[in-house]
């Protein structure tokens, strides 16, 4: 077992068994810790929050924003160790979601849905939640490394009741087992904010140029299911969201289908952005989303003005995708 796989393990042992106010201010003040130390995570969570926020918020205000990313980051964290402990009637009173009823009704009468996410509040609980109400769910996950620690988010998840596919090195592609699955009326929740293929589309975001994964808007065009877009936050009682759509689909006449596949991914970036400015502390993006902005020059300005370099790569925890 590697010391990462060791970790995680320990996590989900050791916080499962803590007073969950007593693990709640663990985890703020590690947050807080990391806050302090400025590593590359906190760095590229300054930036990215930057280009949400605008150039015109203050610098002392963003910096309140960056600490207030990095607790509800370290929330998110708390959550997820501490979901397999939880009932299903538990996990069903601590997620909120408006426009539950539209979502209750595509389900009721069979149809799949497509639901575009952002890395934000807690995709796991909302995934967890919908499971817990007794639909059926599927979704890919990318496969983090060591092996050992994705085997674990693997098994969590399909212990919630999920059914997760991995975004390279399964028996079958998963855009063909996730477009079976809508068919046969299963909820497909795919997170949306960010692409890890290098062949994604380029979009419109916050201003810049950003790539974003094709693949809501394409099963949603191929299979014909109501697409939708969720805004995901925190509020003190617990996860929240929210669900916009469904989503004005182009025609077949409009264009050919990969047209239509840039159209459809920039109309959910544009909702995307707005759910993420609403809540942008709640917006648990750690690594770099524009195209346009150089990796090993940007620069963002750390506790008491410091101007610390952007360094490129992933923070210390992988997240789940």
């Amino acid at each position: 077992m590697t010391p990462v796989e060791f970790g995680y393990l320990a996590g989900w042992r050791a916080v499962r068994a803590l007073p969950k106010p007593v693990a709640a201010a663990l985890f703020r003040a590690a947050a807080d810790q990391a806050y302090r130390r400025r590593g590359r995570g906190t760095r590229r969570l300054a930036a990215n929050l930057r280009r949400v926020v605008g150039p015109e918020l203050p610098p002392d205000a963003l910096e309140e924003l960056v600490r207030r990313g990095m607790r509800s980051y370290a929330r998110y964290w708390l959550d997820v160790f501490r979901l397999p402990s939880r009932s299903r009637e538990q996990i069903r009173d601590d997620f909120r979601l408006d426009g539950e009823k539209r979502l209750a009704a595509e389900m009721a009468a069979g149809r799949g849905v497509v639901v575009a996410l952002p890395h934000s509040g807690n995709w796991d609980a909302a995934g967890a939640w919908v499971a817990a109400k007794g639909w059926p769910i599927a979704t890919v996950m990318e496969r983090l490394k060591p092996e050992g620690v994705y085997e674990r988010f693997l098994d969590f998840r399909r212990r919630l009741g999920m059914e997760i596919l991995p975004t390279h090195g399964g028996p079958r592609a998963p855009f063909e087992i996730l477009a079976e699955r809508v068919a046969a009326g299963y909820l497909v929740p795919l997170l949306a904010d960010r692409d890890l293929s290098a062949r994604g589309v380029e979009v419109r975001f916050f201003g810049g140029r950003a790539r974003m994964p094709a693949g809501p808007a394409l099963l949603a065009l191929r299979t014909g299911a109501p697409l939708y877009v969720a805004a995901l936050w925190y509020d003190p009682a617990g996860p929240r969201g929210r669900l916009i759509g469904p989503l004005e689909v182009p025609s077949p006449d409009s264009g050919p289908l990969d047209q239509r596949v840039r159209a459809l991914t920039q109309r959910i970036a544009d909702h995307l952005a707005e759910g993420i400015a609403q809540r942008p502390e709640d917006w648990h993006m750690l690594q770099r989303v524009w195209v346009d902005e150089p990796a090993r020059t940007a620069t963002v300005t750390g506790p008491a003005g410091v101007v610390a370099p952007e360094t490129p790569g992933t923070p210390s925890i992988s997240e789940p995708a």
